[in-house]
C-alpha cells in the first residue's frame, strides 16, 4: 500500500501519503495495528471496525480484515441503523461469518428493516440476495407456525 505512486506525493525528500477516505482517529487506528505487527485490534480499532475492514480490504490486509470480523465487532454492533451497511460490508470480499450474522439480525428484524432508505437502495444493488432473504424469512415464519 505504502509503495503504491497512487497514495504518494513527493515535495522534495518528503513523502507525503493521503488516505483521505480516512478520518484521523480511523487513520490512527490503522496505523497503530500496523506498527504493533498487525497482532491485535487495539480499543481504538475495534471502535471503528467497519471503516478498518474496509480499509483493510482496500489495502489488502487480510489479518486485519479477519480481526475486525473474527472477535465479532462488526457483528456484535449490529442495530437496525447500520444492519444493511454491514451486510453490504460482507458482500465485498464475501465473509461468511459476517454475512450470515447480518443475514440473521435481517430475518429477525425484517418488518422494521423493510422500510428503511438503505434495505430499498440495497433491493436495488443485490436482488438475487434480496430474494434468497425474503425466502427465508418466509420459511421460517412458517416452521414457526406449524412446527
Amino acid at each position: 500500500m505504502l509503495e503504491s505512486d497512487k497514495f504518494k506525493a513527493t515535495v522534495g525528500d518528503i513523502v507525503t501519503v493521503t488516505l483521505s477516505e480516512l478520518k484521523q482517529e480511523e487513520l490512527e487506528a490503522l496505523v497503530e495495528f500496523i506498527y504493533e505487527n498487525g497482532s491485535v485490534l487495539s480499543e481504538k480499532g475495534k471502535k471503528h471496525a467497519r471503516t478498518l475492514f474496509v480499509a483493510a480490504d482496500k489495502y489488502d490486509i487480510p489479518h486485519l480484515r479477519d480481526l475486525c470480523t473474527e472477535p465479532q465487532e462488526l457483528i456484535s454492533s449490529s442495530k437496525l441503523a447500520n444492519v444493511i451497511s454491514i451486510l453490504n460490508l460482507s458482500l465485498t470480499p464475501f465473509n461468511e461469518a459476517l454475512n450470515n450474522a447480518a443475514v440473521r439480525f435481517v430475518l429477525r428484524n425484517l418488518l422494521a428493516i423493510c422500510n428503511t432508505a438503505e434495505f430499498k437502495s440495497f433491493v436495488r444493488k443485490y436482488p438475487d440476495l434480496t430474494v434468497e432473504i425474503m425466502k427465508s424469512s418466509l420459511t421460517r415464519k412458517w416452521k414457526n407456525i406449524y412446527f
